[in-house]
């Protein structure tokens, strides 16, 4: 990976971090899984991070480790002999989540790319998905960070705008492919990470 590109990576991060971003319904999360078997299958080892714009829960009401946060835990962390999960009660805050500081919460000793579904305010570089036939805006060209364009029509690109690589959004093989080849992430086809 090239010294430009590691300098747009957040500051906690120490290794690659790659949005995708899109207005709400273009099909990030499903893009995603159909990509990340793929990265898995060449050996790449994954973390995600997704922003939500919705207060949520992972653990359901009534069982004992949501009433313990509820009760006034600040941390709260389950496990079983196959998962963990950590939730953390933010200060009543109105303001976004950081990724730089939710990346320094990953093992990053353990992946090799982090993929990012949101945070399309954020400087670090992300692939815009765009569906002409939603009628929504671009980011695209405006947004320095973007190192890829992924739509349905060539057409929705800007010709005289900053060239970046042109992705089929319907191909998610193709997206996975420019990941591994652009971040590095694979030396040669025998070279697998396991």
């Amino acid at each position: 990976m090239s010294d430009t590109t590691m300098s747009q990576m957040p500051a906690n991060a120490h290794v690659p971090v790659i949005g995708f971003v899109a207005f709400s319904g273009t099909g990030k999360t499903t893009l995603l899984t159909h990509m990340i078997p793929h990265l898995r299958e060449q050996g790449v080892r994954l973390a995600a991070v997704k922003h939500s714009h919705h207060s949520f829960d992972i653990d359901t009401p009534g069982k004992d480790s949501y009433e313990l946060r509820k009760a006034g835990a600040d941390q709260m962390l389950v496990a079983s002999q196959r998962r963990w999960a950590l939730m953390v009660e933010n200060a009543d805050t109105d303001e976004e989540p950081c990724l730089n500081k939710l990346v320094g919460h990953l093992d990053q000793t353990v992946i090799d790319l982090i993929l990012v579904e949101g945070f399309k305010h954020e400087a670090f570089p992300k692939i815009e998905l765009h569906r002409p036939e939603l009628g929504h805006g671009l980011l695209y060209p405006d947004d320095a960070n973007i190192i890829a364009f992924a739509s349905t029509e060539t057409r929705a690109m800007n010709p005289s705008a900053r060239p970046v690589p042109f992705l089929d959004l319907n191909r998610p093989q193709e997206i996975a492919d420019f990941l591994i080849t652009r971040f590095a992430l694979i030396t040669d086809s025998t070279d697998t990470k396991g």
